[in-house]
């Protein structure tokens, strides 16, 4: 087989391998003794979720996060010109999408290696999937802002989007935050307005459920220390 850089996607919570991610995956994953990763910790134990008797001693890590320079990356693709296939593993879901990785993967394009996405669970698209939202038009803006003023801006703007543009927006927050934010919303949304909430997406307790704005004020779920994504449209 060509020497490949792999984009391995991971459950997005301890749901079971089996349940979302093809046997293929193991295939290709055992192949692999070389691996670009979010968290070394967490991307052994995944490993050793695909196969118990993999040996992890065997395998080399390198580390991509906020905390890698720049000039390193160039050098965690090295292993290709080798002979050898490399993975892309992230903490959640699939690797560059909403996750690191999307420079290694432009360094794989510009130099001419193949590059091979996986199949797995994408927050992002099962939760549009289950929204009833617009699926031809959609944009992912990452987290809103922190500041108070700024995020209600930037809500009012998404609306302006979901109305003229008729584009679903999605969004994520940090798990302390998902609350905060779906009063926002609420508070300062149109009442027709449609918000999807969904949670847990693939795992235990998953909730997915799409109301008007002034619908909600009544059932917000607790949120609280829990994986949200939020969905907007009209």
């Amino acid at each position: 087989m060509q020497p490949s850089l792999y984009l391995i996607p991971v459950t997005l919570g301890e749901t079971s391998i089996e349940q979302v991610l093809p046997p293929h995956n193991k295939e290709i994953i055992l192949q692999i003794k070389y691996f670009i990763v979010e968290n070394i910790r967490s991307a052994r134990r995944f490993l050793k979720k695909v196969d118990s008797n993999i040996n992890i001693d065997e395998l080399t890590f390198y580390e991509l996060n906020k905390h890698t320079k720049p000039g390193h990356i160039d050098n965690y693709l090295q292993p290709i010109t080798n002979g050898f296939h490399i993975g892309i593993i992230s903490e959640a879901g699939c690797p560059a999408v909403a996750d690191p990785g999307s420079d290694i993967v432009a360094i794989a394009q510009r130099k001419g290696y193949k590059v091979v996405p996986l199949v797995g669970p994408s927050s992002i698209l099962l939760s549009l999937m289950a929204s009833g939202f617009n699926g031809q038009s959609f944009a992912f803006q990452g987290y809103l802002p922190v500041d108070g003023a700024e995020r209600i801006k930037k809500i009012k703007q998404l609306e302006h989007f979901i109305q003229y543009d008729h584009q679903t927006q999605i969004f994520i927050e940090t798990p302390y935050r998902n609350q905060k934010l779906a009063e926002d919303i609420i508070k300062h949304c149109a009442p027709s307005t449609k918000l999807c909430i969904a949670m847990n997406i693939t795992c235990e307790g998953e909730y997915i459920k799409t109301l008007p704005v002034k619908e909600w004020t009544k059932q917000l779920p607790d949120m609280a220390r829990q994986l949200c994504i939020f969905l907007l449209y009209k």
